[in-house]
Parts: structure tokens; sequence; C-alpha cells
């Protein structure tokens, strides 16, 4: 920039000192982008604190109790451990289609082991196995023979429907060993056992994806897959480790609801999948990059939770709730897209 350009070059002596009038648009243009991204980044929180204020002014004597508020922590204990491991997914730039029916072949898995005779032991061990394995057929697919993730995940969502289904023959087992009940169903100072596992597989994840080299190598794939390959970064490696953990991730979830209902059918854990997307996409709008989040994910947990549980009490119909998970959803990616258009 040369000294013509400059204002305060050409201004005479004795002049009156004057604000360039160029910055005040620009500055006033920032301001109003800085609050408009707190409310984008704040409006997930506030609608759950919403959600509970409103909840709790309809019915306070049901929704507010210590019972009610356990209730809710146990029924998305599920959700979370899913959701989670759909976080590690989503900050690489993919997403898992197959993370509920993941959970329902494995609980199917180690329910039918159990029954046919197998140790407790050996029966999780070996449902774990076949998450692992589900996980790894979706990071190939997607890693090494670069088929969309939707496409990919899609495709391996139908095949292990239908394994689980030849797995339990269509019906529901049950008759489970009193000892494996108690991971779902035990409690640990007056609260249920999902809760803990569920916090701490989101704390293991937070952990990874904030301190640890492969958390970093994680995010770098997600912001920018070419920049990160000539970094250094082994992509395809990368993300075939991210599907690995979302299939372990959701045969533990999967092991756990069994637990928790004493039995397994070929569709027990069907449902989180779409549950999952739609919380890390809620916890997206907390990010200002508008990346998956732990933290922000466990808030959509929340909000789901509250909603499903508070739309219960005060009598709506499932079908209304369905119509209401969708909208959440769409609104969510709306968000999200905001999100990151303010960033840019």
């Amino acid at each position: 920039m040369t000294t013509t350009d400059n204002p305060a070059a050409t201004r005479q002596p004795g002049a009156p000192r004057t604000s360039p009038p160029e910055l005040s648009g620009p500055a006033g243009s920032t301001s109003f982008a800085s609050l408009l991204q707190m409310l984008k980044s704040g409006g997930t929180i506030l609608g759950f604190l919403l959600l509970v204020i409103v909840f709790g002014a309809l019915r306070p004597d049901v929704f507010l109790s210590f019972g009610n508020l356990r209730n809710v922590l146990e029924q998305v204990a599920i959700l979370a451990i899913v959701a989670a491991v759909q976080s590690v997914v989503m900050v690489v730039g993919n997403f898992d289609l197959s993370v509920g029916a993941t959970a329902s072949l494995a609980g199917a898995v180690v329910a039918q082991l159990m029954i046919s005779g197998y140790g407790i032991t050996l029966s999780v061990l070996a449902a774990l196995a076949v998450g692992a394995v589900v996980g790894a057929v979706n990071g190939y697919l997607t890693a090494y023979l670069r088929l969309s993730a939707f496409v990919a995940t899609l495709a391996t969502m139908t095949s292990v429907s239908g394994l689980t289904f030849i797995v339990t023959n269509g019906a529901t087992l049950f008759g489970l060993p009193k000892a494996f009940m108690g991971l779902g169903q035990g409690r640990w100072l007056e609260m249920p056992n999902p809760i803990f596992v569920a916090l701490a597989v989101s704390l293991l994840v937070w952990f990874v994806l904030r301190n640890t080299t492969l958390g970093r190598r994680w995010h770098a794939i997600g912001g920018n897959a070419e920049v990160a390959k000539l970094s250094g970064v082994n992509v395809s490696l990368m993300r075939f480790a991210a599907f690995v953990v979302a299939g372990l991730g959701s045969a533990l979830a999967g092991i756990v609801l069994t637990s928790r209902l004493a039995s397994a059918t070929a569709t027990s854990g069907d449902s989180y999948m779409l549950l999952a997307i739609a919380a890390v996409f809620l916890g997206m709008t907390i990010s200002k990059e508008g990346q998956a989040n732990v933290g922000g994910t466990l808030i959509g947990v929340g909000i789901l939770g509250v909603l499903s549980n508070g739309l219960n009490i005060v009598g709506v119909s499932t079908y209304v709730q369905q119509f209401l998970t969708g909208a959440i959803i769409v609104a969510a990616v709306a968000f999200s897209r905001l999100s990151n258009k303010g960033v840019s």
C-alpha cells in the first residue's frame, strides 16, 4: 500500500482527526456476524433448555421428578453410545447407515451364543468381533474401493439385517443368564448401569478426538482430505479405522440393549440409526466450524430423549413423535449449513 492510500498520511496539520469511514461498515458487519454466529451455535442448547421448561411447566409433578430424570437418562443411554461412535465417522466426512442393524445383529449373536451354552465372556467378545467385522467391511468399501458411504453402508445395513433374521430365525430370543442381565438392568449409585457405559464410551471418544494424534488426523481428513493426504496422513487407513470404531461401538450398544431388555429380536436396534444421525447433526450446530463433536452430540441426544419423554408424558402419539424427529433432522442440517456459511 502506498502512502497516498492511507487517509492518515494525507490529513493536513491541524485538521480534526476522524475515523476512516471505510472501517465502520466492516466493523458493524463483523459484530453482526459474531452475534449471528453466537445465536446459531447456542440455538441447540437453548432449544434443549426450552424443551425442559415447557414440559416441566406442563407436568412438573412427573417430568421434573428424579425418577423421570433417571428414566430419561436410561432411555437415551443406548442412543448415546451409537451417536458417539457415529460422530467419529461423521468427523471424517462420512456417515454409517448400518449402526442400528449392527446393534441388532450383535444383540442377536450374544443372545444366541449364550442360549446355546457358551459363556458370557466368549459370547460378548464374539458379538464385539461381529461388529468390528461389519465396520471393517464398511471401511473397506468406502476407504479402499471408494464407494459412496451412503451406498456402501446402505448395502451393508440390508445384508446385516438379513443376517440378523437368520441368527434369530425371526423369533424373539430370551432365557438369558441372570449374570448377563446385570449389565443392562443393574444399578450403581442408584443409577442404571447403561448410563455409566454410555458415559465411558462418550468420554473415550471425546478424549481420542480431542487429545490424540488419531483424533487430529480424523479431524484433518474431515476438514480437507487432499490436504491431509499431502501432509502425510494415510487417509484410507484412517477412514477404515473410523468405520471399525463405529462397528465396535454399535455392537456394544446392541449387547447392552439385549441385556437391558433380557431378550433380542432381529430389529431391536434398527431405530437407533436415524436417531443417532439426528443427534450428531444437532450437535454439529454447536461447533463454530460445523463439525461433529461429542459434546454437541450428547446435547442432541438429550434433546431427542427429553422430546420423546415429554411427549409421552403429555400423551402425544408415536406418529407425531416420528414426524417431529424428521423435522428436527431437517432443522439440524439447515442450521449446520448456516453455521458453515457463517464461518466461510
